[in-house]
């Protein structure tokens, strides 16, 4: 595996290469998740390249950029093994060089959830480097995991406004045994916390359950998942149902349906979500 840090290398080996490119964009502190991602690519490229690059465009002033998790060393050691061919880790300068003066906003699917959350700059800041990616790369395919729901949503409408050549795959969700979504920032919690974050599936199976029963009203799968989550001391940033392609607010649900929530719980910012199936 070849671990590049410059444009015009990464555009080099790309170039030297044969058949299809996979890309998986990472921030990195690589866990199962991303080694699903990166076990996906290799079963269907013929070139695997794994960005690591921890975005500063995406952090607002008081959130977590300075201690985010970092380890390149396990990080290369472990995407080696997984048969990746390219770990492309630049500095920040690299992709943001002086000068620097362009920032894609994607309007309609950003507003909502993270958008109103975290605010603009967040989306912002993924939809500019996940095109500067797309353009350096070049890639036939590009992996990303169904945890953040939303930045798919971001991405496929970004691939598809500036009629970007590559396909968008997402993959599913990767849990520990007792359910916690896997997430770089699940290093943060302490053991209690740790415990208290498996609510946020609990709560999402709970309406999910509810709603392969038959239900449909959107309260009421809400408050089914809301009260798990009461039971466990979590007050959610938010806890909402909305059209799983266009992140349209829904009240009932008929078609795909994200449910999605976000919570504070001990040190960390954590994200889960469940698909309610057309066919349920």
């Amino acid at each position: 595996m070849r671990i590049l840090r410059t444009i015009p290398e990464i555009r080099a080996a790309v170039r030297e290469a044969r058949g299809t490119v996979g890309l998986v964009p990472t921030m990195g502190a690589f866990h199962d998740g991303h080694v699903s991602l990166m076990r996906r690519a290799r079963e269907q490229n013929d070139l695997v390249v794994v960005s690591l690059f921890v975005n500063p465009t995406q952090f607002g002033a008081n959130e977590d950029l300075g201690s985010y998790p970092r380890d390149e060393h396990a990080d290369a050691a472990r995407a080696e093994l997984e048969g990746v061919d390219i770990l492309f880790a630049p500095e920040a300068t690299e992709i943001y060089p002086d000068g620097f003066a362009t920032s894609i906003h994607v309007s309609g699917v950003t507003e909502m959830l993270d958008g109103a959350n975290r605010g603009a700059h967040h989306f912002d800041g993924v939809a500019t480097v996940v095109a500067k990616l797309f353009g350096i790369v070049r890639p036939d395919v590009a992996y990303f995991g169904q945890k953040d729901a939303q930045q798919i949503a971001v991405v496929r409408r970004l691939v598809r406004d500036l009629d970007l050549d590559v396909r968008i795959e997402a993959c599913p969700i990767v849990r520990e045994a007792d359910g916690l979504a896997m997430s770089s920032r699940n290093v943060y919690l302490d053991a209690d916390a740790r415990v208290q974050a498996t609510a946020l599936n609990r709560a999402l199976d709970a309406a999910a359950a509810l709603h392969e029963s038959g239900e449909r009203n959107g309260d009421s799968i809400l408050t089914a998942a809301r009260r798990v989550l009461e039971n466990a001391g979590i007050t959610p940033e938010y806890l909402e149902l909305r059209d799983a392609l266009t992140m349209q607010a829904v009240t009932r649900v008929e078609g795909d349906t994200l449910l999605a929530v976000a919570a504070r719980v001990g040190a960390a910012r954590l994200i889960d979500n469940h698909i309610l199936k057309r066919s349920a």
